[in-house]
């Protein structure tokens, strides 16, 4: 497994923001993790990436606790947050040759490497600016870029999609498929339900810090009260007038 989450709870005071979830993730999945706000998404995210410890359960990458190994579990994913951050005052190649370095990554290997991912997401025609002069959607392509670097056995993003255009919105869910066909996991949360419905092989829902579904697009439409669009099937399960006590849906492939 790429990604194993294993009764993981998370408290912020008297806050359960996750309760006791259970997730695995294969390798060479697209996963698309889904939630109304508040439901537990981002913390879940920051348990994975390791910038939040658990109160209790177990986070393993790639067959790394996070817990006990976490400087090589950390190695292997690179994590894109929603809100993008760069150094105003670094060009997009200058913040790529310094992940790169971090990383390790040859020096006579490198500029190859992000020429490449620079030229997949459009960078390249801005990479001697600086940052700071950057719009949001360019920031975003640029921390793509960098996330791909090093070429991660797990990619984590969180909200994509916000501020990209059509076309590098279509070419980002391009990257994010070759990515899962190569044998490589894209672990995904997003409030762009149709992106997760085009692209995804699994989908989860999280509501009040727990899992409520799991599974293909196919399974969570037979769980469903009706057969619906996965934008109904969401709503469905994420009713806001239901419990944080309501019966757990988790599917299997």
């Amino acid at each position: 497994m790429a990604i194993q989450i294993e009764n993981v709870t998370k408290c912020f005071g008297r806050l359960r923001a996750v309760d006791g979830i259970s997730l695995n993730v294969k390798r060479g999945e697209l996963f698309a993790f889904l939630g109304p706000n508040g439901a537990g998404k981002t913390t879940t995210i920051k348990m994975m990436t390791g910038l939040l410890t658990p109160d209790a359960g177990t986070i393993t990458i790639c067959g790394h606790p996070m817990a006990t190994d976490s400087q090589i579990a950390k190695s292997r994913i690179a994590f894109v947050p929603d809100q993008p951050f760069l150094y105003g005052k670094l060009t997009a190649r200058e913040f790529m040759r310094f992940v790169g370095e971090m990383y390790g990554i040859d020096k006579s290997e490198l500029p190859g490497r992000m020429q490449h991912y620079m030229d997949q997401l459009a960078v390249s025609g801005y990479a001697d600016q600086l940052a700071e002069g950057y719009s949001h959607g360019m920031k975003q392509r640029v921390v793509l870029a960098a996330a791909l670097l090093h070429e991660p056995d797990v990619l984590v993003v969180d909200e994509p999609m916000v501020g990209l255009d059509p076309r590098t919105a279509r070419k980002v869910k391009d990257i994010f498929r070759e990515w899962a066909n190569a044998g490589r996991t894209v672990f995904m949360s997003t409030h762009t339900l149709e992106v997760a419905e085009a692209i995804a092989d699994r989908i989860a829902i999280i509501n009040h810090g727990r899992i409520v579904a799991c599974g293909t697009l196919a399974q969570l439409k037979e769980k469903a009260a009706h057969e619906h669009r996965l934008e109904d099937i969401f709503l469905e399960l994420t009713d806001p007038e239901d419990p944080p006590e309501m019966e757990e849906t988790v599917l299997t492939s």
